[in-house]
């Protein structure tokens, strides 16, 4: 199992490509394994030229959990939701930390950075307190911090919805929350029951998810700090995402000097395989934007 000394944890990580292509690294979204950046969407990558590395965040998949004493996750996230400071385990600058050290581990000085919604907020943040290792940042449907709209009160109840105790429980929350997150045009039932199940048994761990959310709560608004970033910016968003509302993608690309913003009518929060080609070709266009190893 491929693992690698970070920032005082370990961290479960693949590659997929030849060793001398350029590195794209991909970062997961709250309570997402890598599993979620699917075979197929990183080899269309590899097809382009892309080293693609994917890695499961701290406190998800087969990677460090992070043990702390018991936390009542409803009370914590009802208060920093309503703007009280709350003591989370961890912020969004560890979570970048934590893949700078992958890279490092690697062996690469620097990377294309794509990261969606929380991990959107993740490659933010390297590229504020790492800049030396970003090639170019894509932020996914994601968001710089500030409450830019709100998320529908369906999205925002997957969001708070207690953890299954079941397999069978499980899928069927599953579905029941990504047939609200990917909206009415993609969302295809067939495709998340096949991720649900392999998901589950790979690694359940709910209270991973509760730390995470608490810890980009805790993390503040990176609006004032993007403003002076020098890095070549993508912006990702769709026009229906009921979780993250396309304003936090307006205003990240808005903040961002010369940022690009790329804008999908019928996507909510997800990636549809419909989208993958429409994806890798803008990708792979930002990342061409500048020379190999700048």
């Amino acid at each position: 199992m491929p693992t690698a000394p970070s920032n005082g944890i370990e961290i479960y990580y693949e590659t997929f490509g030849d060793a001398d292509g350029e590195p794209l690294l991909l970062v997961n979204g709250l309570g997402s394994q890598c599993i979620s950046y699917e075979p197929d969407f990183c080899n269309a990558f590899v097809d382009r030229g892309f080293l693609v590395i994917r890695f499961d965040n701290r406190d998800v998949g087969l990677s460090t959990k992070i043990e702390t004493e018991h936390m009542d996750f409803a009370d914590l996230l009802a208060r920093a939701m309503g703007g009280e400071a709350v003591d989370a385990p961890y912020l969004l600058s560890d979570m970048a930390a934590d893949a700078v050290g992958l890279l490092d581990h690697l062996g690469i000085d620097s990377a294309h950075l794509v990261g969606m919604s929380m991990g959107g907020m993740i490659v933010q943040t390297i590229a504020l307190e790492h800049p030396e290792r970003v090639r170019t940042l894509t932020s996914i449907m994601s968001m710089t911090g500030d409450r830019d709209g709100a998320p529908t009160p369906e999205a925002a109840s997957v969001l708070l919805a207690p953890p299954a105790t079941s397999r069978d429980e499980f899928i069927d929350n599953y579905i029941r929350q990504w047939k609200i997150l990917a909206g009415p045009v993609y969302f295809d039932e067939a495709r998340f029951r096949d991720r649900a199940g392999p998901a589950y048994d790979r690694c359940y761990f709910p209270a991973g998810t509760g730390r995470q959310l608490l810890g980009i709560l805790s993390s503040g608004s990176r609006t004032e700090r993007l403003r002076s970033l020098d890095i070549p910016t993508l912006v990702i968003h769709g026009r229906i995402d009921p979780l993250v509302p396309l304003a936090g993608g307006e205003r990240t690309a808005e903040v961002i000097p010369g940022a690009q913003l790329l804008v999908f009518d019928d996507m909510g929060h997800d990636l549809p395989p419909a989208l993958w080609p429409q994806y890798v070709e803008a990708i792979t266009s930002h990342a061409s934007s500048v020379r190999s190893g700048t």
